[in-house]
């Protein structure tokens, strides 16, 4: 075979690219797509026949039936647009035409407001699980319905909410002297919770459940959780490794093993996340959610409606002018009007707390590791006051 020369080699490149921009110009004009888009989708398939990549996107684009996509911006405002606050939302496959027309209008509705997309930036951190965390956030708030406590559960026990009270305090301090991670704390209560509504316990097991139940969430939340050993000791011996043993066999059948209710925490730092609150008014939607873990009155709320309005009454009381704004209302599927009776009681909690007999959180919250939250002025200001009274 004759060698080319360098003219000529520039020749037949100059004509396989006059060839190929040919290609992707008829194909530009058969998909309606530019030019410039179709040669930046195919960069990839240039080691191979331009031609034969060509045709093949052709045929993808004109062959693919019409069907409305699910992203996850739009998987996300389908389920704010269906959700009501307490009732899970519906399947795909229980909804009829109809039902599907209100969505769609609701959606679209839904766009006209300006929601920003917090995953955005997050696509390189396949720990944040940008592609379906807002899918993951609808079944959390599906779970937390379907494991919902009832508010009176205590009406058919021997024990009353007073002694919920003193228990719940004194684990808090349990859990601070054990360096204990705060989804432990909360998961803690309520195993407690959902123990106590299904089965009766008399006073002097009471304090059996609670050391139990923190010590079935240490197993499942830290790393490193305490000894058995640990909880008789903290107990002062009044109960026997093998009497914990028992009781968290019992618990743990009782409960069905279901021990994946969410947490107000989880709820919180994905609220945080779309308020782009600073660590101070994130740190204090802690205190205020901490403070309700031994009110009995707070039990009938779900996790994320505490979440919600623990986060906005700390905006409110370090920001004057803070406000709900659509991204957070989104992303916490809650509006102002919803959260207004939950932040009113939990105002009520924070006024009276200076003078409770349990201060246990509030003990803890006044620590330079939690930026001495509890110690703010704001906490004993006419904003919580007239919250308090209304």
């Amino acid at each position: 075979m004759a060698l080319r020369t360098r003219s000529q080699m520039n020749t037949f490149s100059n004509d396989d690219e006059n060839k190929s921009n040919a290609r992707l110009a008829l194909l530009a004009a058969k998909t309606g797509v530019s030019i410039r888009d179709v040669k930046s989708r195919a960069a990839l398939g240039n080691i191979s026949n331009v031609s034969r990549q060509s045709n093949r996107v052709a045929e993808k684009v004109v062959k693919k039936p019409a069907r409305m996509t699910k992203s996850k911006a739009t998987s996300s405002l389908l389920s704010v647009a269906t959700m009501k606050p307490g009732i899970p939302p519906k399947s795909p496959e229980a909804m009829d035409t109809s039902e599907m027309g209100q969505i769609a209008k609701a959606f679209s509705q839904k766009m006209m407001i300006n929601i920003e997309d917090i995953d955005k930036h997050d696509g390189d951190n396949p720990q944040l699980c940008c592609e379906y965390v807002n899918d993951i956030y609808d079944y959390m708030r599906h779970l937390e319905c379907v494991l919902k406590v009832t508010k009176d559960y205590m009406e058919g026990q021997s024990i009353n909410s007073k002694m919920r009270t003193i228990l719940v305090d004194w684990l808090v301090q349990v859990h601070l002297r054990f360096h204990l991670l705060q989804e432990t704390l909360f998961l803690t209560v309520q195993l407690i919770d959902r123990y106590l509504e299904l089965k009766p316990v008399s006073k002097d097991k009471l304090q059996l459940v609670g050391v139990t139940a923190m010590f079935i969430a240490c197993k499942y939340e830290e790393m490193y959780p305490p000894e058995i050993g640990d909880f008789v000791y903290i107990t002062d011996n009044a109960y026997t490794k093998s009497q914990i043993r028992t009781m968290e066999i019992q618990m743990l059948s009782g409960l069905n093993f279901g021990l994946g209710k969410p947490l107000c925490i989880h709820f919180l730092r994905r609220n945080s996340k779309a308020g782009e609150v600073t660590p101070k008014k994130h740190t204090l939607a802690k205190y205020l959610m901490e403070l309700t873990l031994p009110e009995y009155e707070m039990v009938q709320y779900n996790p994320s409606e505490i979440a919600a309005a623990a986060l906005y009454l700390s905006m409110k009381l370090l920001d004057t002018d803070a406000k709900w704004n659509p991204t957070l209302v989104h992303y916490s599927t809650y509006t102002e009007s919803y959260l207004m009776p939950i932040i009113k009681k939990m105002a009520s909690i924070v006024y009276k707390s200076p003078t409770s007999k349990y201060q246990a959180v509030r003990s803890k919250y006044a620590s330079s590791k939690f930026l001495k939250i509890s110690t703010l002025s704001e906490l004993s200001s006419p904003t919580i006051k007239q919250l308090a009274e209304e």
